[in-house]
């Protein structure tokens, strides 16, 4: 069944922290959501590949994604390469999504800068008829790429408000104990001192204020975004 909103991610843990919320608001508004995590995180520091897989469906559940997906691909090995580029166009076309979520191009850890990279190619490839991979041609319209978590000067060409949906996320974050539970970072979330839950708190209020919400969630495209009436215009400017 296609989904409206599909979210790729290089780890079991990558989607809850960076895009949650948003997937979230989505299926509060009847949008079919679904997850491809492209690596099982076999080499993570904490827990295991198969701890791992546990606490990644039952995130799904509280998500309610209609499904949830793993490429296979190897975890600290992510290659943008025709082999890998196959297996995300299939994902893709037996997705069938709308809208793909991706990683910001630019990150510490090499699996989530190639991902972003790999995510989009796999996009493009996914709707050309000739491309050998199994399913039917398939292009996403729109693709987002997820700013959460940044230090780069890039300012997020729009925050969703998560305000609604901002203890889910945190439900959905909390299921990944062994990765989460007494850390203060994890993957681009850089140490403050806080426990890695506050620290997440801390980042979306800080998102949420650049829209005048309790939370939000930052994303960036490389097009430009339409805006049909300037006066619906919503964050008052002064």
């Amino acid at each position: 069944m296609p989904v409206h909103v599909l979210a790729i991610a290089a780890h079991r843990d990558d989607v809850e922290l960076t895009c949650a919320g948003t997937l979230l608001k989505a299926r509060d508004a009847g949008h079919a959501t679904g997850i491809l995590d492209l690596t099982g995180g076999e080499t993570g520091t904490r827990g295991s590949a198969e701890v791992r897989a546990r606490e990644a469906a039952a995130a799904a559940e509280v998500l309610g994604v209609s499904e949830r997906r793993n490429a296979g691909l190897p975890d600290a090995g992510l290659h943008n390469t025709d082999e890998t580029r196959r297996v995300v166009v299939e994902q893709i076309r037996h997705f069938r999504p709308r809208v793909v979520v991706l990683p910001y191009p630019v990150g510490r850890h090499p699996d989530h800068r190639v991902a972003a990279e790999l995510g989009r190619d796999a996009c493009f490839l996914a709707g050309l008829a000739r491309y050998r991979a199994a399913g039917e041609p398939w292009r996403p319209f729109k693709i987002l790429h997820a700013l959460a978590y940044r230090e780069d000067p890039v300012k997020p060409t729009f925050v969703v408000d998560i305000s609604a949906q901002f203890e889910r996320k945190m439900r959905a974050i909390r299921c990944y104990a062994s990765q989460f539970d007494g850390a203060k970072a994890a993957g681009e979330i850089f140490p403050t001192g806080q426990d890695l839950y506050s620290l997440v708190e801390t980042q979306n209020a800080h998102y949420g204020s650049l829209i005048r919400t309790a939370y939000g969630e930052p994303f960036w495209t490389q097009e430009t975004v339409e805006v049909e009436d300037v006066v619906a215009l919503a964050v008052q400017s002064m």
